[in-house]
């Protein structure tokens, strides 16, 4: 008994020699380079020069319990060390935290929550489009509100500096004009349509676009397209074909305009492809909007502008009121750049295929919702030419797609 006692003490005096040469420290960090079984690190060290070993959580307990004894206040801050990943984590009383942020965790979640922002946005953005064109049919001015607001949305971010506007010169306004003038007249070919037509019959017209762009590329471009591409497209004609012949709304306004919306996006992607810089997506877009809206003034105030003037905005207030008839511009140009922003973020995430499947899925959104919300009636026709047409668009894209990633995992084999 007697020799466990002069032990005791023995043992006792080396801790208290060693902590009172030290006791004007009252921090101990902890840091290590590796983990094992136990997320804390396997030294400690005091704020000067002396270290011990910690084999595990047991001797470091028992540590604090004999500070805590002897009436000292230590406080441990947090360690760094490394996942099994090589990222580094945090230790923080007993803890480890990893420093990945939630969308590096679980991107397929993130990515997810993006594609329905998308579709959400967008499917509101067409309902509420029709709704100001039952009461309001100006579809030039309509097409200038929906730019004027992400114009304004735009200067307003940069002026915070989110992003931070990027410098243009001339060239690069040589490169961008081309590409908005067709922006323009893509998006006003569309609402010229929407007002005109059912919101799904626009959007089954619009369906053709992809053959479209297969034809661009191979006769304006010069590209091989495919024989298995072209056959694809196929269904996409003949089920526009079968839906047009049978769709009740159908007029020749309606379904010139779509076609021209149509050619004029399919000139647009010629001319991105031609305008590519090193400048971000934001920033293009944003500039995008503002030369395209310098372009829609023009025939808005010369083609509706009389008759705004004279009945369009008096008729308007007095179907719905000034509050609504304002807050209704508003939020369809709100919710147009909205969807354009949030669908450009979405499509810089996915793979090309995810990109195609994500298309196609959103057109089927529209027509789906449309239909439901306005109580559109179709043919039994129109309802089978529209699904061959998706299809055939599906089917396209997939092909299309996989065609890109191949190209490109052998560019990345080439190179290396």
């Amino acid at each position: 008994m007697a020799s466990i006692s002069n032990f005791s003490f023995v043992q006792q005096s080396r801790f208290s020699s060693f902590y009172r040469q030290h006791r004007s420290s009252h921090v101990i960090t902890s840091r290590a380079n590796h983990l094992d079984f136990s997320p804390l690190s396997k030294k400690i060290v005091f704020s000067g020069t002396t270290e011990f070993s910690c084999k595990n959580l047991l001797r470091t307990s028992r540590l604090n319990e004999i500070l805590k004894r002897s009436g000292s206040k230590f406080c441990t801050r947090k360690a760094a060390a490394a996942d099994s990943e090589g990222h580094e984590i945090e230790i923080s009383k007993g803890y480890a935290k990893d420093d990945k942020s939630f969308a590096e965790r679980f991107p397929a979640l993130v990515t997810g929550f993006f594609f329905f922002t998308w579709y959400f946005l967008n499917v509101i953005f067409n309902i509420l489009n029709k709704k100001v064109y039952n009461y309001f049919p100006y579809p030039y001015f309509v097409s200038v509100v929906h730019l004027l607001i992400g114009v304004a949305y735009c200067l307003v971010s940069w002026t915070v500096g989110l992003p931070k506007r990027a410098p243009i010169d001339k060239e690069l306004l040589g490169l961008l004009t081309p590409v908005a003038f067709c922006h323009a007249l893509g998006h006003v070919m569309s609402n010229v349509s929407f007002a005109a037509v059912a919101v799904s019959f626009t959007h089954t017209i619009k369906a053709l676009e992809p053959f479209l762009n297969a034809a661009a590329s191979q006769f304006v471009l010069g590209h091989h397209i495919p024989l298995s591409l072209w056959l694809s497209l196929a269904p996409v004609v003949i089920g526009v074909s079968m839906a047009s012949m049978t769709e009740l709304s159908f007029n020749w306004t309606g379904f010139i305009s779509a076609m021209i919306s149509n050619i004029a996006f399919t000139y647009r992607s010629i001319y991105s492809k031609k305008a590519m810089t090193g400048m971000d997506s934001t920033n293009v877009y944003a500039y995008i909007s503002l030369i395209a809206l310098l372009f829609c003034i023009p025939p808005a105030i010369f083609i509706e502008g009389p008759q705004l003037m004279q009945h369009g905005f008096r008729d308007a207030i007095a179907k719905v009121g000034l509050y609504k008839f304002l807050s209704d511009l508003f939020w369809i140009g709100m919710f147009y750049h909205l969807y354009n922003q949030v669908a450009t973020n979405t499509l810089e995430r996915v793979a090309p295929l995810t990109h195609a499947v994500g298309n196609v899925l959103k057109r089927v959104f529209v027509i789906g919702f449309s239909i439901v919300v306005f109580g559109n009636k179709i043919s039994t026709q129109t309802g089978v030419g529209t699904v061959i047409a998706i299809a055939g668009v599906a089917i396209y894209s997939l092909i299309k797609a996989n065609m890109e990633e191949q190209k490109r995992k052998a560019a990345q084999i080439h190179a290396s």
